[in-house]
């Protein structure tokens, strides 16, 4: 855990770079973001919304899988992430342990939406914040059941497996491209 503490520490200054970017782009008019809700109104604000969220999730999942998938990605920056491959070297802190231009690629999907699509500005910034918040519970490998959640059941089999589980918030990203592998099914194989 204390190496996992170490790694976190010595890349968090780096992952500062990326909202540092966006925060620019916003502030000068490059991306689509609204700073009130009645400046679109509540129906436009939540399909906005929603379409974020999808397209974080589709781009997140696929920039996972390619980091795994691209052996010279998974090699010099993902491995790293994953030394911690069992479900006994698994903790929160391992949610942000990742070598930083991995962390930042895996981010790099919600600035491109702000580019693509209206999004509420003090909403996407809470969604980063609770992207850090979700990085530790996935990685804290207590599964809450909550379905389409991406819970720690399913992550810890992607910890373990490599293979499945590559999703962000849900479960339907790995469903849609066959990469899921459910942690209770897992368990019901087992003698």
């Amino acid at each position: 855990m204390l190496l996992q503490i170490y790694v976190a520490m010595k890349a968090m200054p780096w992952y500062t770079l990326l909202p540092t970017l966006s925060e620019h782009m916003i502030e000068n008019g490059r991306t689509k973001c609204f700073s009130r809700i009645s400046d679109v109104g509540w129906l436009p604000y939540l399909l906005y919304l929603s379409a974020y969220l999808v397209f974080v999730e589709f781009g997140i999942y696929w920039m996972h899988r390619e980091l795994h998938d691209i052996k010279p990605l998974y090699k010099y920056l993902h491995a790293t992430h994953h030394i911690y491959n069992k479900q006994n070297t698994l903790s929160p802190f391992a949610g942000l342990a990742f070598h930083p231009l991995d962390g930042i690629l895996q981010a790099v999907p919600h600035v491109v939406a702000l580019v693509l699509l209206p999004m509420h500005f003090t909403t996407h910034i809470a969604l980063l914040f609770m992207e850090a918040v979700w990085t530790a519970n996935i990685h804290d490998c207590i599964h809450g059941k909550i379905w389409p959640v991406m819970g720690a059941g399913y992550h810890t089999i992607h910890h373990t497996t490599y293979r499945h589980n590559y999703g962000h918030y849900t479960i339907w990203m790995d469903w849609m491209f066959n990469t899921l592998r459910d942690p209770e099914e897992d368990e019901a194989k087992k003698p």
